[in-house]
């Protein structure tokens, strides 16, 4: 079955635009989510430098700005904690152990606990000299309460977060350090102690206190533990990602120097449920857009498939019309494109293929012109040479019987003429189809043209003098560009026919005179007039007009028509014409450009 253009362009193109919105579709599905993530976290990670290099130079402003960019352009919980990775501003205690009198002495944090029992005990009444017992993890220079007891006060406080993430990590880190037959440089206790000083720590850079996210303050409860109980009170950067609820967090952990060479750590918590929020949407939104452009797939495909094919089938229908020859056919240019060429194309070929079959017609109507020509010449020369002919065997058979043996010598002069028209008419011949064959080559130059008239003038004199004719000349001198030798000769052949046909003791006219950059040469004779309906034939062979204007001697027939082929040889106007007392003959030469 036979499938149209139209339907294949749109087949391929709807195809195609397809496949293209099945690959977003798929790509959406399986990589958005993740490069939107990836995306996050890097933006996450950038700002966070950004923070460090600020805090290593010390710049407070420019802290607290980058702190404030976290929360309200990422949705990020960020906050610094100091080395031992307490938060930056908060309440502290510093104590002496009792069973340690001459030891360090402890900084022992308060800002995690909280009374126990829900009694309504503020941890501000602590003062010097108040005696406490402290149970949780004990390091050198820091005592990480866990429960915290003052009975003079008759109140305890307790850190909730911290005593369940103790037993579990202590018990980890403990089988570690044993595994690598280590210490431990941590210590599990209770340890009694007198308060020596209650301080607030505040931050010089500006930045708060981690706010009241639960999460938050768990994921930094777990950091202060682990630096306590690590080998070395030393993190690494850090960026890990985590899922509780059903949502995703990043966390991410980032050590800081300042100026003055103090450790800290930025540490900051994001959550990825604003993301899996948006692709959900997007996922939801996707199902519209899918329909939406499908439909808009299927018209574009066929739009642009009509488009594409309605300039090829009338390319097609204009190419059937060229096969049945006919030229006329145009194919309408729509657009600038390749189509738009291909139709230029094929118009300039069907007006080239138009412009050659009309020249071929031209052509071969030239060629049943030249056969009914030469067969008029055959015709024509056949008639001439047959008048020579005849007479030279008039005069042999004469001349042979011996009949008027005292006009021998006439009848021998007659011979030699009619051999020399004979050579004559021969030699025209030549010359005519020599300049009709299209292969001849004409050289140009400059020369004086009334040098020349007047020569041709001067050649003619004996014939002029033998029918007694006048000759007026008048001769402009002019310089003009032509060959020389034929322009002599079709001077010689228009002052040979107005010889012949000009009766006798009449004048004939030779002008040379300038008309802008041509010169004009004429040759006017008085006598019979030519009928204007043969004035374009007498530049034929063998032409013979009225009784008036046979020839009654000499000449071959041909030298207007060899004098014609001169002149449209060089290119330049040329006619014949009635005047008031006879006919001129003229044309005109190109001056030369001194």
């Amino acid at each position: 079955m036979r499938v149209g253009i139209v339907w294949k362009l749109f087949g391929l193109t709807t195809a195609l635009c397809s496949l293209i919105l099945a690959v977003i579709y798929v790509g959406q599905t399986l990589f958005f989510k993740e490069y939107y993530i990836n995306r996050k976290v890097a933006d996450i990670e950038a700002e966070l430098r950004s923070f460090a290099e600020k805090y290593a130079v010390g710049d407070e402003a420019d802290i607290a700005k980058l702190e404030r960019n976290l929360d309200l352009n990422h949705g990020v919980w960020a906050t610094v904690l100091d080395e031992y990775g307490n938060p930056r501003q908060t309440m502290y205690l510093e104590t002496k152990l009792a069973e340690e009198p001459d030891g360090p002495p402890y900084r022992v944090p308060l800002d995690a606990l909280v009374p126990e029992d829900g009694a309504n005990a503020d941890i501000s009444a602590l003062a010097r000299g108040t005696y406490i017992i402290i149970q949780g993890i004990k390091r050198t220079g820091l005592f990480l309460p866990i429960a915290l007891e003052a009975p003079e006060l008759g109140a305890s406080w307790k850190d909730e977060r911290l005593a369940s993430l103790t037993d579990e990590l202590v018990g980890e880190y403990k089988r570690r350090y044993a595994e690598e037959k280590a210490p431990p440089p941590f210590e599990f206790t209770a340890s009694k102690a007198i308060v020596d000083n209650v301080r607030m720590q505040l931050p010089e850079d500006g930045s708060e206190s981690p706010g009241d996210n639960e999460l938050f303050l768990d994921r930094i409860e777990e950091f202060r533990v682990d630096l306590l109980l690590g080998e070395e009170m030393k993190a690494d950067a850090l960026t890990t990602d985590f899922e509780q609820n059903d949502v995703r967090y990043q966390w991410f952990v980032r050590p800081l120097m300042n100026d003055r060479g103090e450790a800290a750590y930025l540490v900051a918590l994001v959550s990825l449920q604003p993301v899996d929020e948006a692709v959900r949407m997007v996922e939801d939104y996707y199902v519209y857009v899918v329909a939406f452009a499908t439909v808009l797939i299927v018209l574009v495909s066929l739009y642009h498939a009509i488009r594409i094919a309605r300039p090829l089938l009338a390319i097609n229908r204009t190419t059937k019309r060229l096969a049945e020859l006919d030229f006329t056919a145009a194919v309408p240019i729509s657009s600038r494109d390749e189509i738009g060429e291909l139709s230029l194309s094929i118009n300039t070929l069907s007006s080239s293929l138009q412009a050659h079959i009309g020249q071929l017609k031209e052509d071969i109507e030239k060629e049943k012109r030249l056969e009914t020509t030469r067969k008029e010449f055959i015709s024509g020369v056949s008639h001439e040479l047959k008048t020579p002919l005849s007479v030279m065997k008039s005069c042999l058979s004469i001349l042979k019987d011996g009949v008027a043996g005292e006009k021998r010598d006439y009848y021998f002069a007659a011979l030699e003429r009619e051999v020399d028209k004979m050579d004559l008419l021969v030699a025209d011949m030549l010359d005519l189809a020599k300049y009709e064959s299209g292969t001849y080559r004409l050289k140009t130059e400059p020369f004086p043209i009334e040098k020349s008239v007047e020569a041709v003038c001067e050649q003619l004199a004996l014939k002029l003098a033998e029918k007694r004719l006048r000759l007026k000349a008048s001769l402009e001198p002019a310089v003009v560009v032509a060959n020389q030798r034929l322009i002599e000769q079709v001077a010689v052949n228009f002052l040979n026919n107005a010889i012949q046909y000009t009766p006798e003791e009449e004048r004939i006219d030779i002008l040379v005179a300038r008309e802008g950059e041509r010169v004009l040469v004429r040759v006017e004779n008085k006598g019979a007039r030519i009928p204007d309906e043969q004035l374009d034939k007498v530049w034929d062979r063998f032409y013979r007009g009225d009784s008036s204007r046979r020839r009654s001697e000499g000449g071959s027939g041909l030298g207007l028509a060899i004098s014609k082929n001169i002149l449209e040889l060089h290119g330049v106007p040329y006619g014949a014409g009635n005047t008031e007392d006879g006919v001129a003959f003229y044309f005109y030469l190109d001056m030369h450009a001194e």
